[in-house]
């Protein structure tokens, strides 16, 4: 593909919206035409020569695809306007991410705007790249969904969990994952030497899209128990993993399982026995980083970490965005 591929972003000055910007702005095949922001309206859009316009104003006309990075409920109308002008796009909002307005409605506590869209691919590709590749419109997982099922991927691919027995994550993102828009429990001298637990249990909205997904994989999984924390950094995602092994499966076997899954895969590292993932290995990259902690024959310990806006969001998009326009997957992101 010789020319370049004419892109738009919604919300592009959001903390995810930013980074696809930058993305984007030195991806090789790609021209950034326009970036919106109605609260920023007029203002330069960081590595570009653009200046944000609001939502209304971005004319679909002029692109071929779009990211949309806007809030859940504001993002499926867009994305109902961009295919119906035969657009490509890419939402990074949860309004596609579950399958049916059923499912929608319980997690969100709102009728779906748009339930003809649904159900749409899951953008995570090492799930679902055969899904993705020349689709039309993607959703893009959250960053707790990606982050957490990156680290049971091999597990549940190959049926080593114990059925029914419980799956416990204990994750962390850094203050970013929480948006732009200030709120009193994400001010500095909130956050700054603190650390806390929020939504814990299975009420956080992410829960939904996790079990969706591990439930497609390994229908006999057990309950989901799922807590989050803020933590006092600015960008960087952590899940802690806690899972029970068949009997005839031993958790020291585990690292070889991992490293074969994920031998070919451009932007998952397996880290080595008895090295731990820490969000160094990943902030500010579009990769993830897995390690595995053996505690007994059948309990095993996955630390999986990600950027909470790269490979946890944006970058995420735009591997996605690659597989859609048949480019090589990690164009602009290594």
């Amino acid at each position: 593909m010789t020319d370049k591929i004419k892109v738009g972003v919604y919300g592009g000055s959001g903390y995810a919206g930013q980074d696809a910007v930058e993305i984007l702005a030195h991806h090789p095949n790609v021209e950034l035409v326009f970036a919106t922001s109605s609260t920023y309206a007029g203002d330069p859009v960081p590595f570009t020569s653009l200046r944000y316009i609001p939502h209304a104003e971005a004319d679909l006309s002029t692109v071929q695809a779009v990211f949309l990075a806007l809030p859940h409920l504001a993002s499926a109308p867009v994305a109902a306007r961009a295919r119906a002008a035969g657009v490509k796009c890419v939402d990074l909002s949860a309004d596609l991410r579950l399958d049916t307005p059923e499912r929608f409605a319980k997690w969100y506590a709102h009728e779906h705007p748009h339930p003809e869209l649904l159900p749409v691919p899951y953008g995570l590709p090492e799930f679902n790249r055969d899904q993705i590749k020349g689709a039309d419109l993607i959703a893009a997982p959250g960053c707790y969904p990606t982050t957490t099922l990156l680290g049971l991927y091999p597990l549940l691919k190959n049926g080593w969990l114990l059925p029914g027995s419980p799956i416990i994550v204990d994750a962390k993102s850094g203050v970013s994952g929480a948006g732009r828009e200030p709120k009193p429990n994400t001010h500095f001298v909130e956050v700054y030497g603190n650390f806390s637990p929020y939504n814990p249990g299975r009420v956080h909205r992410h829960v939904g899209e996790i079990e969706q997904e591990i439930f497609k994989l390994d229908p006999q999984a057990g309950l989901l128990i799922f807590t989050p924390h803020l933590l006092p950094v600015d960008r960087g995602l952590m899940s802690s993993i806690y899972v029970t092994l068949k009997d005839n499966y031993r958790s020291a076997d585990a690292q070889a399982l991992y490293q074969d899954t994920y031998h070919d895969e451009p932007l998952v590292k397996v880290l080595p026995p008895k090295q731990q993932a820490t969000l160094k290995h990943v902030v500010k990259t579009n990769r993830a980083a897995i390690s595995l902690t053996p505690v007994s024959d059948r309990y095993l310990h996955i630390t999986s970490v990600t950027d909470n806006l790269r490979k946890g969001a944006s970058g995420q998009a735009v591997q996605c965005f690659n597989l859609m326009m048949g480019l090589p997957e990690t164009t602009g992101l290594l």
